[in-house]
C-alpha cells in the first residue's frame, strides 16, 4: 500500500528546538523532580507535609513510563519546554506506540499530561510543545484526554475530534451506594459506619430498579469466563482485526503494558474476562478495574462484529456479582448504540479523543471511524490519570 506521505520518509527533529519563547527539548531525568511538582500543582491537591513524598512518588513513576520503557533507546519521547530564564516552562507526557494502517508500520506518539507553570508561562508553552512533537518522528499522534483548554488549541492545528470517544458513560447498579463511595474518594479519612448503613438500606429498597437484567443481549449461545492478563494479551489483536487503523503490538509490549496498568490504584485491582462460543472460540472480552462497594471503571472492552452486546452483558454482570456500586467507561462508536438498550445509564463528557497526522490516508481512516484508539491506546491507564501519590 503507498502512504501519500511515506511512512518511511520522517522529519527528523532537532534534540532542542528553539523559539523566541524559549526552548524545547526532550524530558531528562534532572528535570523529574520539577516536572513532578507542576503535575501535583496543576493536578493534584497535595497536603504540605506529605508533598515531599508525593514529587518523590511522582518523579518515580514517571521515569519509569517516560525514560525507561522497555525497547525504547535514545532520547526520551516526552518533552518539556525551558522558558529564557532557563526554568521549567511546560511539559509534554508523550508515549511511543506502534500503529499500522491496512498493514503499513507507523509510529504513534500517544499524548498524556500537557501543562504549563503558570508562574513562567506567557501562554506560549503548549503550542509549542505540540508543534515540537509534530515536527518529530510520528506519522500520527494521538491522545484521548485533553481537557478544554488542551482542545481549544489543539483543534487549530489540525487535531481531528471524535466525539463519541469524548463521551463517558456510567451504569447505576446502587446509587446510594455510588454517593457513598464518590464522598469516600472525597474524604478518605470518613468512616465507612457513617455513611454505608443508610447506602445499604436504600439500594436495597431500589434494587428491583436498578438491577441489571439477568442476559440482556438475549444470547444463550455464548458463556462467559474469567480470564488472566496473558490470554487477554494473546486474544486482543486478533478482535482487532476489523480496524483498518490499530496498534501494532510487538515482542511483548501489550503484556508490559497489561502490568503498567495493573499498577494502578485508585480503582482497585485489574480484572479480565472473555466471551466465548459453543466451540470455545472467544467473541469479545474486557479488562476493569474494580472491587466491591466501589464503582468498576472500565479499561478496555472489544468484541467481534456481532457480539458486543453479549460482551457488555458480560462486563455488566461481573462487575454486578463482584458488589460494584456502578461501572463507568469511554463510549467507543462501535458498541454506543448497545448502551442505549441499558435503561440506567448515563452520558457526560469525559475528556477529548483527537487525533493528527500528515497521511491522507490515515486522515480519512480516522474520519470514516475506522480507528482503535483509548484505553489501552491512550494513557487513562497510567497512576498519573488517577492516582493520589504520596499516600
Amino acid at each position: 500500500m503507498h502512504l501519500s506521505a511515506n511512512a518511511e520518509e520522517k522529519l527528523a527533529a532537532p534534540s532542542v528546538l528553539e523559539s523566541q519563547h524559549g526552548s524545547v527539548r526532550p524530558l531528562a531525568a534532572e528535570d523529574l523532580e520539577r516536572v513532578a511538582a507542576l503535575f501535583l500543582t496543576k493536578f493534584r491537591r497535595r497536603r504540605r507535609h506529605l508533598l515531599d513524598r508525593a514529587i518523590a512518588e511522582t518523579a518515580a513513576y514517571m521515569r519509569e513510563i517516560y525514560l525507561d520503557p522497555a525497547g525504547q533507546s535514545g532520547e526520551s519521547n516526552a518533552l518539556v519546554q525551558i522558558n529564557r530564564q532557563g526554568r521549567l516552562g511546560g511539559f509534554l507526557g508523550v508515549l511511543k506506540a506502534r500503529y499500522e494502517l491496512n498493514g503499513a508500520p507507523l509510529n504513534a506518539a500517544i499524548i498524556g499530561p500537557l501543562m504549563a507553570d503558570p508562574g513562567t508561562d506567557d501562554g506560549s508553552a503548549g503550542p509549542q510543545l505540540l508543534r515540537a512533537l509534530h515536527q518529530g518522528e510520528f506519522d500520527l499522534q494521538l491522545t484521548d484526554s485533553a481537557n478544554r483548554t488542551s482542545l481549544a488549541f489543539a483543534r487549530p492545528m489540525k487535531y481531528q475530534l471524535l466525539p463519541v470517544h469524548c463521551l463517558g458513560w456510567t451504569y447505576v447498579f446502587r446509587p446510594a451506594g455510588m454517593a457513598a463511595a464518590a464522598l469516600h474518594r472525597k474524604w478518605p479519612g470518613l468512616p465507612h459506619l457513617v455513611l454505608d448503613p443508610f447506602a445499604r438500606a436504600f439500594d436495597a429498597l431500589a434494587k428491583r430498579r436498578f438491577e441489571p437484567p439477568v442476559q440482556h443481549s438475549s444470547s444463550h449461545r455464548t458463556h462467559r469466563e474469567p480470564i488472566n492478563a496473558v490470554q487477554f494479551a494473546e486474544e486482543l489483536p486478533t478482535l482487532l482485526s476489523g480496524y483498518a487503523l490499530r496498534p501494532s503490538w510487538k515482542d511483548g509490549e501489550l503484556p508490559r503494558l497489561l502490568a503498567l496498568a495493573a499498577e494502578k490504584r485508585a480503582d482497585g485491582p485489574l480484572h479480565f474476562g472473555g466471551i466465548y462460543d459453543e466451540t470455545g472460540k472467544m467473541l469479545g472480552c474486557y479488562a476493569f478495574y474494580g472491587q466491591a462497594g466501589d464503582m468498576a471503571n472500565l479499561l478496555q472492552i472489544q468484541a467481534f462484529g456481532s457480539h458486543w452486546g453479549a460482551t457488555l452483558d458480560a462486563l455488566v454482570a461481573a462487575a454486578w456479582e463482584m458488589g460494584c456500586v456502578g461501572i463507568t467507561g469511554q463510549t467507543q462508536t462501535r458498541f454506543i448504540s448497545q448502551l442505549f438498550g441499558y435503561k440506567n445509564v448515563f452520558f457526560r463528557y469525559a475528556g477529548g479523543t483527537m487525533v493528527r497526522s500528515r497521511i491522507a490516508e490515515v486522515t480519512e481512516a480516522v474520519r470514516s471511524g475506522d480507528i482503535f484508539i483509548g484505553g489501552l491506546v491512550g494513557d487513562r491507564w497510567t497512576r498519573l490519570s488517577s492516582d493520589d501519590f504520596g499516600r
